[in-house]
């Protein structure tokens, strides 16, 4: 009964992410896997979290197919891929205090991170995209919420308007597919977990619409506020989880 009511908890908060990663356009990556821990357990955050965000980048690909600028993602998936690859396998071998601390720092350093990064005035030329497009990939392959690095990486790389959301989507979608395709060989995501993950990510689908309507009356940066001390909150309860 319990894993029922985490479930719906889960479930419930994937819907709300969604709504606050639609009005900040960060986040919902950040968010999920504080409340999917207790569910799924540290170890199987990231493949349940790699099925999920499926649902959440699927959405955008099909909405923007037409604005995804190719050039930039060929040039972010040539060493991005098989990177993003080498980080999943890398997160595989992991115990689960090692994920609880690798997974609870980048939480707590995506916060300023992406201060940061917003005002940097960074300009990449192409070889250097590529090169961002694999260190991106490496992370990204053993982490969830790294959205806010690839948004980074593309604006930097002049991609911006509605083929930034497109082009951001469709990176995340072949990274994520060579995730769940690997945890599965690797036996890392179990029938049960990848179920979990499609449901949680299913619940994202409609929060892209409610965003709309609620950004018209949400005072500017209150959301971001509010999803960085949630953000916060669950990575000082993963890292508690550490059994020294």
């Amino acid at each position: 009964m319990s894993d029922l009511w985490q479930l719906a908890l889960a479930c419930l908060v994937a819907f709300a992410a969604s709504i606050l990663g639609g009005l900040s356009g960060f986040g919902t990556g950040l968010v999920l896997p504080v409340f999917l821990v207790p569910l799924v357990g540290v170890t199987n955050v990231i493949p349940a979290m790699a099925v999920a965000m499926l649902f959440n980048n699927g959405s955008r690909v099909v909405a923007f197919w037409r604005e995804i600028a190719w050039a930039h993602v060929r040039r972010l998936l040539w060493l991005g891929l098989p990177a993003c690859a080498a980080g999943a396998y890398g997160y595989t071998l992991l115990s689960a205090n090692w994920v609880a601390a690798l997974l609870g720092a980048f939480l707590l350093v995506s916060v300023p991170l992406r201060r940061l990064l917003k005002h940097a005035q960074l300009r990449f030329s192409p070889g250097v995209e590529v090169g961002a497009g694999a260190c991106f990939g490496f992370i990204n392959g053993g982490m969830t919420g790294t959205g806010v690095v690839l948004i980074s990486i593309l604006m930097a790389a002049g991609v911006e308007g509605a083929a930034l959301v497109a082009s951001d989507a469709i990176v995340s979608v072949v990274m994520g597919l060579a995730k769940v395709l690997l945890f599965g060989s690797l036996d890392a995501l179990t029938i049960e977990i990848a179920l979990i993950g499609l449901l949680v990510g299913a619940c994202t689908a409609p929060g892209a619409f409610l965003a709309r309507a609620i950004l018209k009356r949400m005072p500017a940066g209150i959301h971001a506020w509010l999803m960085e001390a949630i953000v916060v909150a669950g990575a000082v309860a993963l890292l508690w989880r550490i059994r020294m």
